[in-house]
């Protein structure tokens, strides 16, 4: 039995947050990240609609761009006093990925990390607040999945967090917030959500339900990533329903081998997570085809590249994401990036054995073992193509 999650209710267009005046209830706990949302008064809007329902306040602000458990578990403290309602973060994905792990301590304080770290472990929500999630970037969808990404720096990793509990119950999409991200976060966020559309097409629960959505997706980056990248407000628009569509598809289909890497080299090397992104999907798709081809074809025709066999689709559709991150300023292996070969070789076992556990790696369409992933990042780092 298959099952398919959406939030209740997506909000979207130019003032949708405006919807925020209409929440029942008494409290509200804010999470915000570090300034900019204060700095464009998107935090004032906010907290003035709260307000207006008549809702007392409680601001938890500085989460870092990759929360850390020791956030986390302050935040819900801080909660745990306040007794909030509503549970409402706005900014980007890691204030939102946090607000969720927050969200969970609060209601069961008696939780442990390291249990609802494994998939699907989180137990029952709803018991004392729901979630709101106004994203400021267009490309971790984190206010429509189930999932959340949180750093335990003691021992450098990244950890995935699965369960639809933390699905938001309110999405809430006003691209205002998005034009007043910087070109190259534009370009990350915008990969991000193009290797979450790719990655949910060959996942292992990707049906005819999430296939759509990824698609679409897919075709709206190919069409408007560039143009939002040079601040054309309406590619902003499209971008920011674009990246709530690959995240539609892929807290069902789940993701892939991509997404293991990133989480686990992002921690160790401090690559921004789009950016590690789109630096290993053209090798992970040649490693996938073997056993996901017709499923990279049918992007490349749907997005209109041309190709007479699935073979020669699935190269055009490579070359496209290469081409793409090379318009965005995105190197194409991790030695161009500027990682050390001394440090990459030291950490590369540690890397892969811990990329094999990534709650991603099971998803994937092909199955990858460390040796498998030490031979992928070592082309990787070298720039040499997968034939293997």
């Amino acid at each position: 039995m298959n099952r398919f999650t959406l939030p209740r209710d997506i909000y979207f267009g130019n003032g949708s947050m405006e919807v925020l005046k209409t929440l029942k209830g008494s409290r509200a706990s804010v999470v915000i990240g570090g300034s900019s949302m204060k700095r464009f008064g998107f935090l004032d809007t906010v907290t003035a609609y709260l307000e207006e329902a008549g809702m007392e306040i409680q601001l938890i602000d500085g989460v870092e761009p990759d929360p850390s458990v020791e956030t986390v578990l302050k935040g819900a403290k801080m909660m745990q006093s306040f007794n909030p309602d509503w549970i409402v973060s706005i900014g980007g994905g890691s204030a939102i990925d946090a607000a969720k792990a927050m969200w969970v301590f609060y209601e069961h304080p008696e939780a442990k990390f390291e249990d609802i770290a494994k998939p699907f472990n989180i137990p029952a929500l709803r018991n004392k607040a729901r979630f709101v999630a106004i994203p400021s970037t267009s490309g971790t969808a984190t206010e429509v999945t189930a999932f959340s990404v949180i750093t335990d720096y003691k021992v450098g990793i990244k950890y995935p967090l699965a369960d639809f509990e933390i699905t938001p119950d309110i999405a809430i999409l006003d691209a205002e917030i998005a034009y007043k991200m910087p070109p190259q976060l534009t370009a990350y966020t915008g990969l991000d959500a193009l290797t979450h559309a790719t990655e949910a097409m060959t996942a292992c629960l990707a049906s005819d339900f999430s296939d759509p959505l990824a698609l679409k997706a897919i075709k709206m980056v190919k069409e408007n990533l560039i143009a939002s990248y040079n601040g054309d407000e309406k590619a902003r628009d499209a971008m920011h329903i674009a990246q709530c569509l690959a995240g539609m598809a892929f807290s069902n289909a789940l993701l892939g081998i991509c997404h293991s890497m990133a989480h686990k080299t992002g921690a160790i090397f401090g690559i921004p997570h789009g950016c590690a992104n789109a630096i290993y999907l053209p090798y992970v798709i040649q490693w996938n085809r073997k056993n996901a081809e017709a499923k990279y074809a049918e992007i490349a025709r749907y997005i209109g590249l041309e190709g007479d066999s699935d073979k020669v689709l699935c190269d055009a559709y490579i070359q496209f994401i290469r081409d793409l991150s090379q318009q965005l300023g995105i190197p194409s292996n991790l030695r161009d990036y500027g990682i050390d070969e001394a440090e990459f070789r030291s950490k590369l076992s540690t890397i892969c054995e811990n990329a094999e556990k990534d709650a991603c790696t099971g998803s994937n369409p092909r199955v990858t073992t460390a040796v498998d992933f030490e031979n992928i990042f070592n082309c990787i780092y070298e720039g040499k193509e997968i034939d293997f």
